[in-house]
């Protein structure tokens, strides 16, 4: 029988109340494992509660972008994980390219993306990947790829030359890397760090106590060296890099459990943080123990503020990559240009209405 996950219920003060059940779920998808309870023996309804709602995907820039992407043969992270913003990031002529292939291997239990033995590589991908960027006439681009632990630097040299090329193709746009840990190697970390991307991403995943069941062959504290030394490096290269990671909820984690981990990304001097609701992709994956309130999130933005992160997006659908273009170092200069004209004399306005 499907069951009911606890839900956040604000009292009429606005502060976290009893947890009920939700009675008028909407869309299916996520859930716990068929015939698997979860941590309080029940199972999980299959279905989200209202505020899990993605945009329907469209636009002009949408649709352009995917007419693009599909010419051009390019992997995206926003098709691959079925990201539930690709509608609004596509719009916005943000993307995030998935480089090294489309099979991982690291089979986390979160992640969508296939996971097995890469047989594909291409030296030519740099090349490639920053020419079809330059068409895309992206503001923002967002790299990331599958873990690589076959390649003997991890595809660092790839993540370097690809962050190379697209400067020289598109010298205005902003730059941001998700990597993954490169076994917490120095020497990878370094050669990545020498191209000078804009944003630094390392996602922690989730809190330290869940890292085995969640993230497997990765760990807690090399997410945290790997983040350290990123900072460590730009400040010896005399770069602005901004250094970044994501957080899930609803894997069973506590609310005490995401202080320690907002804590130790600020102990290491992370920039931007982004928090969002777990959703099951499939059976396979891991379950989902229960919906954080839209309440909950805004809660846990003010706490990560009153720590010092300099950006922080928290919302039951923000993934990783969401808003990107807004936390590049010079993105509120951008964001005023995007909203400016000019008069009949020459002038910068602002946009009417």
């Amino acid at each position: 029988m499907a069951r009911d996950l606890p839900m956040f219920s604000p009292t009429d003060d606005g502060h976290p109340g009893h947890v009920h059940p939700f009675e008028l779920p909407s869309i299916a998808l996520g859930g716990g494992r068929a015939g698997d309870p979860a941590a309080d023996g029940s199972t999980a309804l299959r279905r989200h509660p209202d505020w899990i709602r993605s945009r329907m995907p469209s636009g002009e820039n949408y649709h352009d972008l995917k007419g693009l992407l599909r010419g051009l043969s390019l992997n995206t992270v926003c098709e691959e994980a079925r990201c539930p913003n690709i509608g609004e990031c596509w719009d916005q002529r943000t993307a995030t390219i998935m480089i090294l292939g489309d099979t991982c291997t690291r089979a986390c239990g979160f992640c969508a993306v296939k996971t097995g033995r890469p047989t594909w590589f291409d030296d030519d991908e740099p090349r490639r990947v920053a020419e079809a960027v330059g068409a895309l006439g992206l503001e923002h681009v967002v790299v990331t790829s599958v873990a690589r632990d076959d390649l003997p630097d991890g595809g660092a040299r790839i993540f370097a030359e690809t962050i190379s090329a697209m400067r020289a193709t598109s010298p205005g746009m902003g730059i941001e890397v998700l990597i993954p840990d490169f076994d917490g190697a120095d020497a990878r970390l370094q050669t990545v760090m020498d191209a000078r991307p804009d944003i630094l991403n390392h996602n922690l995943e989730t809190v330290r106590r869940l890292q085995k069941p969640v993230r497997k062959r990765a760990r807690w504290d090399r997410s945290l060296y790997v983040l350290m030394r990123a900072k460590e490096m730009a400040t010896d290269i005399g770069y602005p890099v901004h250094t970044k990671s994501s957080l899930m909820v609803g894997l069973g984690e506590t609310r005490d459990e995401l202080r320690e981990a907002f804590e130790a990304l600020r102990a290491v001097d992370v920039d931007i943080l982004t928090v969002g609701q777990y959703l099951r992709p499939s059976l396979q994956h891991l379950p989902l123990e229960r919906y954080y309130h839209p309440d909950e999130f805004a809660e846990m933005k003010a706490e990560a503020l009153a720590l010092g992160f300099k950006h922080v997006e928290s919302a039951p659908l923000v993934r990783s990559s969401y808003h990107a273009r807004d936390q590049v170092p010079g993105a509120e200069l951008k964001r005023l240009r995007r909203q400016a004209t000019l008069d009949a004399e020459g002038r910068v306005v602002p946009l009417a209405g």
